[in-house]
């Protein structure tokens, strides 16, 4: 079945907007109106927005039936495009998953979400996809058909996922605030400098960091220079020139609060255009809004390993938006070659 309206004139004013701005994509168009995307899909007359069943652990599952496609996670700064197979899929319970194919890497937090919806294009020339939202209509996660996709499997998962008639039609919930940080001085910064100096995993600094109580970006500011530095803005962006002269293979992690998608491997075609720095390689694209980088920080993990070293950066409220890594897998120790292009960073920022 195809949704309803949920505001009655929400197509009006989305109409008028992009007879005003005609090439601004979904995403900017429902900021400026101040919804989620998905309160646009019943408005949007160049589609057909299908409703499925919230059963997402089910379909993940079926995803790779479907063939190559290309998976899309993005939060307010950064869009993360990587094409690939859906392969060894596997869900905890059904509230956190794993997608950890060679191409499509991804880790998934169910319980955000909420709604999911087939979008068929009107015009051929655009191909179908599956969109994920959370609780307030963000996107959380979608799926692109290719020229290479099964549509014949494309459409029978489609159809055994179809919601029913009489499900309720989506209510949508207003976006939580941003919870603030404590002040500086209530964070115990030799707990936190301690529990950092004596990690064995990068998986367990979530754990410490909110143990302890500070926001990922309060923790960078209370370590110390010996396990994490400020780098300049612009550092993003020659993290990844350095990268992609050198053939480094790198790590590119790209989230919001429902999903992280990873991208492991080289980055070749680094693309500025106008405020976006973007990679456009065959099998990943990455888009960055560079205006909105507040800080970028060089991070020092100790793991059972040996030390890991990340690039981090966060937009100007102190969200994290991406963090590139050295290609590596558990139980070996990062490249040389990474660890010596962000280390070179350092120097760079002073001079």
């Amino acid at each position: 079945m195809s949704v309803q309206p949920i505001q009655t004139d929400l197509a009006a004013r989305r109409a008028a907007l992009l007879a005003a701005e005609p090439k601004l994509r979904a995403y900017d168009v429902a900021q400026k109106l101040g919804v989620g995307e998905a309160a646009l899909l019943p408005v949007d007359d160049s589609a057909v927005a299908t409703r499925l069943k919230p059963e997402f652990a089910a379909m993940l599952a079926r995803f790779k039936e479907l063939g190559r496609v290309m998976a899309l996670t993005r939060n307010e700064s950064v869009v993360h495009e990587r094409k690939g197979v859906y392969e060894n899929f596997s869900a905890e319970g059904g509230h956190v998953g794993l997608v950890l194919g060679p191409d499509i890497d991804l880790r998934l937090f169910l319980g955000q979400w909420k709604f999911g919806y087939a979008v068929a294009p009107k015009d051929a020339q655009r191909r179908p996809s599956l969109q994920f939202f959370d609780a307030s209509g963000d996107a959380v996660h979608k799926v692109h058909a290719l020229e290479e996709t099964d549509m014949a499997a494309w459409n029978r998962l489609v159809a055994d996922f179809i919601a029913p008639a009489d499900i309720a039609a989506p209510v949508f919930a207003v976006r939580a605030a941003k919870k603030a940080e404590k002040p500086d001085s209530e964070i115990d910064a030799k707990a936190l400098r301690d529990g950092w100096k004596s990690l064995k995993d990068t998986h367990d600094f979530f754990g410490l960091v909110r143990k302890v109580g500070a926001s990922r970006l309060q923790a960078m500011r209370l370590a110390g220079t010996e396990l994490a530095q400020p780098l300049a803005p612009s550092d993003l962006r020659a993290t990844l020139e350095r990268a992609s002269a050198s053939g480094t293979p790198i790590m590119v992690f790209v989230g919001n609060p429902g999903c992280i998608q990873i991208h492991t491997g080289p980055v070749s075609k680094i693309v500025p255009m106008g405020t976006w720095i973007n990679v456009m390689d065959p099998a990943f694209n990455l888009h960055l809004r560079e205006d909105r980088i507040g800080s970028v920080w060089l991070v020092r993990k100790p793991t059972s390993d040996g030390v890991v070293t990340s690039v981090e950066v966060f937009d100007k409220q102190g969200e994290n938006i991406a963090m590139l890594f050295g290609a590596r897998k558990p139980g070996k120790p990062e490249l040389p070659e990474w660890r010596e292009l962000a280390e070179s960073l350092v120097g760079r920022a002073a001079a």
